[in-house]
């Protein structure tokens, strides 16, 4: 199963500590496939981020999107981590992300 990532548009800083690359790295390092969408990066520019806010009810990134329209968004490095430990798909009775919410079910919504 593909899924979306919504990470900032600064593609260029691969930086471990970087938010959106800590998430991408994961998904590559684990073969996964996956599609990009860039949104605005700096912070004055967030209420731009309308697809991400739609989906989680907020504007932090990064935030994966499946192909049936749910979403994921946690602190990356917990998203990282489950990207990792494989369980990125499982997504019922996740207390910490938002896997098994449909966008109008999210958190702030």
């Amino acid at each position: 199963m593909a899924v979306t990532l919504h990470r900032c548009s600064a593609q260029w800083v691969k930086l471990d500590g970087h938010p959106c690359w800590r998430v991408e790295k994961a998904l590559k390092d684990e073969g996964l496939e996956y599609t990009v969408v860039l949104q605005p990066a700096m912070p004055w520019q967030r209420k731009r981020r309308t697809r991400v806010h739609e989906l989680t009810g907020a504007y932090a990134l990064p935030v994966i999107e499946f192909e049936n329209g749910h979403a994921y968004r946690e602190e990356s490095a917990d998203m990282a981590k489950r990207i990792r430990a494989g369980k990125l798909f499982d997504g019922a009775g996740d207390p910490g992300g938002i896997a098994d919410a449909a966008p109008d079910e999210a958190p702030g919504a």
